[in-house]
C-alpha cells in the first residue's frame, strides 16, 4: 500500500530535504525535531512541525504517530537516540520504519532491530558522485541488486540519428533502452523504429557488465569521431 502519511523524526539538512520533498509530491508530513530553532524554520513548510522528544513514548503516543503509514528516523548525530527512536517507533506498530544509518555498524544495528529499510546518505551520494565522475554520459542510476542496474546516460554525438534497430543493444550488449526523455515528452518502451539524438536522455537496464561494455564502447566511438 502506497504510504501517504509520513513522520520525519530529525529536521537536519537531510531530514529537511526529505521532508519537504514528500510534501512537494503531495503527502501529508509531520516533523519532529528537539531543535527549536530547526522546528520553527519548518513549522509553515510541513503540515505540522513539533518540538519534541522522539524517544519519550507517551509524547509520541500523544503525537498520533503510530497511525501514520511510515516512519523516517533522520537523526544523523546521536547513534543511541536514533536507535530508541526506531525500536519506538517498531513498538508503536508504524507499518513501515526507515532509518539514516551513519556508519556501517550503526546500519547493521538498525537492521537488527527490525527496521525495514536502512539508507546511507553519504556512502550512497559518495558512490553516484564518483560514477558520474568516470563515466561521462551517465547522468544517475539505481542498483537493482549486486550484478544489476537501471542507468540514465545522455545519447552521445556518435548515435545522433541512429536507430534503435541500429543500437541493438540488446544484442551486441545484452541490455535494454527501456525509456528515452527528450525535450518532447518521455517514449516509454520505445520500439526498434524509434531514433536517437543527441541530448537525449536513455534509460538503459542490464547487467553491470553488459552497460559498462555500452558506455565504453559509446565513448570510445565519440572519441574516435571527435
Amino acid at each position: 500500500m502506497k504510504a501517504q502519511q509520513f513522520v520525519v523524526i530529525g529536521l537536519g539538512r537531510f531530514g529537511a530535504s526529505l521532508a519537504l520533498e514528500l510534501m512537494e509530491k503531495g503527502y501529508e508530513v509531520l516533523g519532529i525535531d528537539h531543535n527549536e530553532e530547526r522546528v520553527e524554520e519548518m513549522t509553515d513548510k510541513l503540515t505540522h512541525a513539533v518540538m519534541a522528544d522522539a524517544t519519550d513514548e507517551g509524547v509520541m503516543r500523544s503525537l498520533g504517530v503510530r497511525n501514520l503509514d511510515c516512519g523516517i528516523v533522520a537523526i544523523g548525530d546521536n547513534m543511541e537516540r536514533s536507535i530508541l527512536t526506531a525500536i519506538l517507533l517498531k513498538e508503536l506498530g508504524v507499518k513501515m520504519v526507515v532509518a539514516k544509518a551513519i556508519s556501517i555498524l550503526h546500519g547493521r544495528a538498525l537492521e537488527k532491530l527490525g527496521v525495514d529499510r536502512v539508507i546511507f546518505p553519504e556512502r550512497d551520494m559518495g558512490i553516484r558522485v564518483a560514477h558520474q565522475l568516470v563515466t561521462p554520459h551517465l547522468l544517475d542510476y539505481i542498483e537493482l541488486s549486486k550484478d544489476y542496474k537501471i542507468v540514465e546516460l545522455t545519447v552521445p554525438s556518435c548515435m545522433d540519428g541512429k536507430s534503435l534497430a541500429e543500437i541493438n543493444t540488446r544484442a551486441k550488449y545484452g541490455c535494454s533502452i527501456i525509456a528515452l526523455n527528450r525535450e518532447g515528452g518521455v517514449i516509454v518502451a520505445p520500439t526498434a523504429h524509434d531514433y536517437l539524438y543527441a541530448g537525449d536522455i536513455m534509460v538503459v537496464i542490464g547487467s553491470n557488465e553488459s552497460i559498462d561494455q555500452f558506455e565504453e564502447e559509446a565513448v570510445n566511438r565519440e572519441e574516435a569521431e571527435a
